[in-house]
């Protein structure tokens, strides 16, 4: 592999602080940033900026990357790095993704094999803050992090080392020169980023950086397993039309708010699987598979009110699978352009929120008031309604929070519906 173009790091960075700067960020660890920086004047022997900067990016890391924030010592990057670095939820997901996908074995470019993945070798061409690349490398015998902004080649450089990455190297490099030299490893992983030249947000694949449609050949010639990191705003299925197909597709969610869509392309042929998995803070999660398929089964409507509704997690929502729901769930839909789902019976495995209709009404004046005699405040959703939730809550005069949960929506026969609810479990 030649290096002679670029700077490789070999994990003994160390940041140069004086021990006034050390000492604040230790004494105000827990406090207000905006609070602290009013106190500059009063501590001139401190490196302010750069102390700020460490104190809210630990804070961000007791929530975010919780096993991270326990490690004394740890640099942490600018604000903006800090938002958009994986989640430490994410990032151990996009592990099990990679060992799972790698089968019994790993089985690279022609020239290249391994029997397990920690034999093998991986590289993440857009190595950002490096926190995904930090959980996938624990996998690996040898983690090649590319990074092309040397201050963050700098900062997880000796991060690794703290973090106990003995295999792993810091190469300060764009990720697509150096895809060019490089040999064939097992793992690829890259994520786009996904910002122009002016910083507004992109979500295309051909509008982000870099544009991996360009070297996607390059690509697999260089490995059999490739991991994408991309824009959860993305139509998963258009997604894969632009790549030219995949293997798996994973949806996944945090605490029921859609975070990434992964996409492992591999050389094998097999149906796509698609897996929308949605993370909870309480270490369970909903995991709902299914095998695409370009065609698409009827669907079944609602001909009568059942006494349990069901609302999918975001994954499934940004997947768009309601027909493989109902296949798989004795669940019909109110309506096909609803995406909530009744049943006569309660379904503890379903892979959403779940809920006891107590009474439904029409707009009908009249049945609103009878039906909402007793409430005074409530939680609402609105599904195919031609009303938002903030215009439905001054309609029906009602505050926000409680136990009562509306779910507003449109049912073919019955024309606009609210489903008043108590949530179950």
């Amino acid at each position: 592999m030649r290096y002679s173009i670029y700077i490789v790091f070999l994990c003994n960075f160390a940041v140069e602080m004086n021990k006034a700067t050390i000492d604040f960020i230790r004494e105000h660890a827990d406090e207000d940033v905006r609070l602290l920086a009013l106190q500059a004047r009063k501590n001139p022997e401190v490196d302010i900026t750069y102390a700020l900067e460490q104190i809210a990016g630990r804070q961000k890391a007791k929530m975010k990357l919780p096993s991270w924030a326990k490690v004394d010592g740890l640099v942490y990057p600018p604000h903006i790095s800090m938002e958009q670095c994986s989640s430490e939820l994410t990032a151990k997901y996009k592990a099990e993704v990679v060992t799972q996908g790698s089968g019994t074995a790993v089985t690279s470019a022609p020239s290249h094999r391994c029997q397990t993945l920690s034999d093998g070798h991986f590289v993440d061409l857009t190595g950002g803050f490096g926190v995904d690349f930090s959980f996938i490398a624990k996998k690996f015998k040898h983690a090649i992090y590319v990074e092309r902004q040397n201050h963050l080649c700098a900062i997880t450089s000796g991060n690794f080392r703290l973090l106990g990455l003995d295999n792993a190297e810091v190469v300060n490099a764009d990720g697509i020169e150096y895809l060019h030299q490089m040999d064939n490893v097992d793992l690829i992983f890259i994520d786009p980023a996904r910002r122009d030249d002016h910083g507004g947000r992109t979500y295309g694949i051909a509008d982000c950086t870099p544009n991996v449609l360009e070297v996607m050949g390059e690509l697999m010639q260089k490995t059999g397993m490739l991991l994408l990191k991309l824009s959860p705003m993305l139509d998963w299925r258009k997604a894969l039309k632009d790549i030219g197909g995949a293997s798996e597709v994973h949806i996944v969610s945090v605490d029921n708010e859609c975070k990434e869509l992964l996409i492992m392309v591999k050389h094998d042929v097999q149906p796509i699987k698609v897996v929308c998995v949605n993370l909870l803070s309480n270490g369970e999660r909903e995991v709902f598979e299914f095998i695409a398929s370009d065609s698409e089964r009827a669907q079944k409507c609602l001909t009568s009110l059942r006494p349990f509704l069901y609302e999918p997690n975001a994954s499934i929502m940004k997947a768009g699978c309601f027909d493989e729901i109902q296949a798989r769930f004795p669940v019909a839909q109110l309506d096909n352009n609803s995406h909530l789902f009744v049943s006569d019976h309660e379904i503890p495995d379903f892979p959403g929120r779940q809920f006891e209709i107590l009474r439904s009404t029409s707009m009908n004046k009249r049945e609103l008031k009878d039906a909402l005699a007793d409430i005074d405040k409530a939680n609402i959703a609105v599904r195919n309604f031609p009303l938002s939730v903030a215009e439905l809550r001054k309609k029906l005069k009602l505050n926000d929070g409680g136990d009562v949960f509306i779910f507003a929506t449109t049912v073919a026969k019955e024309g606009h519906q609210l489903f008043i609810c108590r949530k179950i479990g």
